[in-house]
């Protein structure tokens, strides 16, 4: 692999998080494979160099015991040959946690064996059995995380602050959209805001063919007292919320601007939101427009946007 390239594999107790951590890599940009064999480890981290992937992060699967009684030796054996570029995340969890946990999703433990005590003593038994033959592994862990009181969101932050390569930080994808009621909201809005309350420039006879981005359309927009009201009211919401969501894990965040036609108010506002959000925030924003194209019946003057 390159120089600047990164391996980690991500192991650990089954329940504890695993699927979490390596979506969390994905958004680090790294390629992701689950459930792989240790016996496979060095033959796959080949082909993914011979690809020219400089990322990647491998989910070891724990699932047939013959694999795990040698997954301590072939992890040592991979981390000595590459010692500059692997990381071994190991994810644990109390007992009591990962029985939790499988009882939510009722699937069976990978190790547990058929027990005539009872499908929960089955089970504490699968996690013993788990967390002694992966000891020889977490002895060699770069990072151990306990996510026993740890959210899904709060392992992904973890995850993303210890391995994030120095100096790049994983953002939110913020977007700003405007669009037209009368097309239906978004589905993939997150927080939606209505501005039909204000005047129309539709009903302004020099500004009726144009759209919210020719800046005459904006002054008209933008001079309403009661739009840079809402400007001010909507900014330090957005300010304040925005890097909230991010902390908390969300990956996209779709702010959704709405007016009649969408071809107005809603693109005036939505191209000033983002803006503000850049400016008070430092967010990355992108701003698009869905419906401002979808007027030429209403150009016309046969329908109202």
């Amino acid at each position: 692999m390159s120089e600047a390239s990164r391996v980690v594999i991500v192991t650990g107790m089954s329940g504890a998080g695993k699927s979490t951590a390596l979506h969390a890599l994905e958004d680090l940009r790294f390629y992701c494979i689950d459930n792989l064999p240790t016996p496979l480890l060095a033959e796959s981290l080949a082909t993914c160099e011979r690809a020219g992937l400089a990322r990647v992060a491998l989910g070891v699967d724990v699932r047939t015991a013959e694999f795990l009684e040698r997954a301590g030796h072939q992890v040592r054996d991979l981390v000595a040959g590459r010692q500059d570029d692997v990381t071994v995340l190991f994810l644990d969890a109390a007992d009591d946690a990962l029985l939790r946990r499988f009882g939510e999703t009722r699937r069976p433990h990978p190790l547990s064996p058929f027990s005539p005590r009872g499908a929960s003593r089955a089970l504490l038994d699968g996690i013993a059995l788990e967390r002694e033959r992966l000891s020889s592994v977490r002895a060699q862990a770069s990072l151990v995380i306990d996510t026993t009181g740890t959210s899904a969101q709060e392992l992904r932050r973890r995850v993303v602050a210890a391995i994030a390569p120095e100096g790049e930080a994983h953002h939110m994808v913020t977007r700003v959209l405007s669009f037209g009621f009368k097309y239906g909201v978004p589905v993939d809005a997150d927080l939606v805001f209505d501005v039909r309350f204000l005047k129309n420039p539709y009903f302004e006879p020099e500004l009726r063919p144009l759209s919210g981005l020719d800046p005459r359309v904006a002054s008209f927009v933008l001079a309403q007292p009661e739009a840079q009201q809402l400007l001010d009211k909507l900014g330090d919401l957005l300010v304040f919320a925005v890097p909230r969501y991010e902390r908390e894990g969300k990956a996209y965040l779709t702010i959704a601007i709405g007016c009649t036609g969408g071809r107005h108010r809603s693109v005036a506002l939505a191209t000033e939101i983002g803006r503000a959000l850049v400016e008070r925030a430092g967010v990355p924003v992108g701003v698009s427009h869905r419906d401002v194209d979808r007027s030429a019946a209403r150009e016309s003057g046969r329908e109202a946007p």
